[in-house]
């Protein structure tokens, strides 16, 4: 009876489409994003950010801080995650309801995705290019954490679908091509400006039937332009001091082209991984249609993936977050590459989809049941080796989601019908349920190796109450005082810093052999240490807080 209900086929249908997609992606977007502490990543530093906004100290205006100092960035992204705090903060947790707007952001991109695809490709594969995205191996992480570039991946997917609106619909196509130069202002400040100018020219090259809508595009750049002058007068105006140093950061960025020839290297030894399995797809359909390249279903994204291939370098630090930048025209393009693979290599996808994702489930449901009971006793001990002091514990509610979504995979496997489309569900859906399993049934051993809570609350119980309870920083890196200042609330300041190297409290990151301070660049016999314990996820760096003996002895004079 079971089986027989697992192997119907009445219930889903390929293509997808309608509430059946909008259900597939919204549990990619979702899968994942709530129920943990932020960790030691970008993701504590840019939730830190976004709170800080919120609390009645913020003394930046429509600035951003961080714990207490000025946080050069783009804005957008934080303002949004301060209005979805507003909206959900009564019933989620600060970090969760923060981390909401990368839903928002992510869903927005795969939205646009969807109708460029089926502007350009027609309805029937309008459901690839999200699918393709959500199932890259790059995106997962970076869409389920706090991620201000996920704006930026916004703004391009709009211009990419103001490109293929503007042959048929010009006017609407220039509003979401003006949308979407906002969004890469606010986003990413000149580098999103950037992208934006070198992708608009690219439909008016190829092809002739854009030029003759050209007007419209003067019309969309004049109200770029209009976008950018209000955005730099509001910013100046209700943020003056902040929007200056943001100003001289974002000429700064420039300055580094000299070492464009390195981070070009690096960032094509990651895009083989970062983009996969996208780029075989890519390469099919290039391959498929090269006596008709000149498409605009193959000839536009792939110009516009190789734009953004060449600025990315000059424009961001090569990094994972960056590249994910250069997957919405790779989905483009994989599109048709994916929908017309032969019945061999889709069958190979397909089966091989099913296979790794079902294996790394039954992995990590192993792993679980080490942490938790104790066996496999090896690899248990595997576990706590390299995550000292953990103890397992068992949770219902993260159990009873990780079993609800191992039957869904399992009816996922043997429900899909036979389809063109069979492998990109699979693999996508494959790639989410594997993400949740990892996030539930292992969140209580991530959390252990990333989660400053307990580091911080112990920091901020020894200096609470000091005068002036000022904390100064050795070998302690931004995301470490974002998660000190987003969970004690502690205001970490570096020692280099003026205001630094008169606080009464040090906070140092060293080995366990470094029994005083001999590498500060300030008196070791001024300082005793009163704590220390084992960095979170280190195993071999201790964190340490030290306080001035002579503030002591003159407070016991007094």
């Amino acid at each position: 009876m079971l089986m027989r209900l697992f192997s119907s086929r009445s219930f889903l249908k390929l293509p997808l489409s309608g509430w059946t997609l909008a259900g597939l992606l919204g549990f990619y977007v979702f899968a994942g994003l709530f129920g943990h502490d932020p960790w030691m990543s970008e993701d504590v530093t840019h939730l830190a950010v976004a709170r800080d906004f919120l609390l009645p100290s913020h003394a930046e205006g429509w600035g951003l801080a961080l714990a207490g100092r000025p946080f050069f960035s783009a804005p957008l992204y934080y303002w949004s995650a301060a209005f979805t705090e507003w909206l959900f903060g009564w019933m989620l947790p600060t970090h969760d309801a923060l981390r909401l707007a990368s839903g928002l952001w992510t869903a927005l991109a795969l939205c646009a995705l969807y109708y460029a695809g089926r502007e350009m490709y027609g309805r029937e594969a309008a459901a690839a290019p999200p699918l393709l995205l959500s199932g890259s191996f790059g995106f997962i992480v970076h869409a389920h954490e706090a991620q201000p570039m996920l704006v930026l991946l916004a703004a391009i997917s709009f211009a990419l679908l103001a490109f293929t609106l503007w042959p048929r619909k010009p006017k609407t196509g220039s509003a979401f091509f003006a949308l979407a130069f906002l969004l890469a202002v606010l986003g990413s400040g000149w580098a999103g400006v950037l992208f934006l100018c070198a992708l608009l020219p690219l439909p008016f090259l190829f092809f002739p039937v854009w030029r003759g809508k050209i007007r419209f595009v003067w019309i969309a750049l004049l109200a770029c332009l209009a976008i950018l002058a209000v955005a730099a007068f509001l910013l100046n105006s209700f943020a003056n001091q902040w929007f200056s140093g943001w100003f001289v950061q974002e000429a700064a960025r420039f300055s580094g082209v000299w070492e464009y020839g390195r981070d070009a290297l690096v960032l094509m030894g990651m895009f083989s991984w970062f983009s996969w399995p996208l780029w075989p797809l890519a390469l099919w359909a290039l391959w498929r249609s090269r006596r008709h390249w000149r498409t605009p279903g193959i000839l536009l994204p792939s110009a516009a993936f190789l734009a953004l291939l060449l600025l990315l370098p000059i424009g961001f630090e090569v990094r994972r977050s960056a590249a994910i930048l250069l997957l919405p025209p790779l989905a483009l393009l994989a599109t048709p590459g994916a929908l017309t693979l032969r019945r061999g290599a889709a069958n190979a996808l397909d089966w091989f989809s099913g296979m790794v994702f079902s294996a790394f489930a039954a992995l990590l449901w192993t792993g679980w049941c080490a942490m938790v009971f104790g066996v496999p006793a090896r690899l248990a001990r595997r576990a706590l080796e390299l995550e000292p002091g953990f103890s397992g514990r068992f949770d219902g509610w993260l159990f009873a989601v990780a079993v609800c979504v191992s039957v869904w995979w399992l009816w996922l496997i043997l429900s899909l019908p036979r389809s063109p489309y069979r492998c990109v569900v699979r693999w996508s859906a494959g790639l989410a349920v594997s993400w949740l399993l990892a996030v539930s049934l292992w969140l209580p051993w991530v959390d252990h190796g990333k989660n400053y809570r307990a580091v911080a609350s112990a920091v901020a119980a020894r200096v609470s109450g000091s005068t002036p309870g000022c904390v100064a920083s050795w070998q302690i890196g931004e995301a470490q005082r974002a998660a000190f200042f987003y969970f004690a609330s502690l205001r970490v300041t570096p020692i280099s810093a003026t205001k630094g190297t008169k606080c009464q409290w040090l906070l140092a990151e060293e080995r366990p052999r470094a029994q005083r301070p001999f590498s500060w660049n300030v008196k070791a016999e001024d300082w005793e240490k009163v704590w220390e314990s084992r960095k979170p996820g280190g195993r071999r760096d201790f964190l340490r807080l030290y306080r001035r003996r002579y503030e002591k002895s003159d407070s016991g004079a007094a």
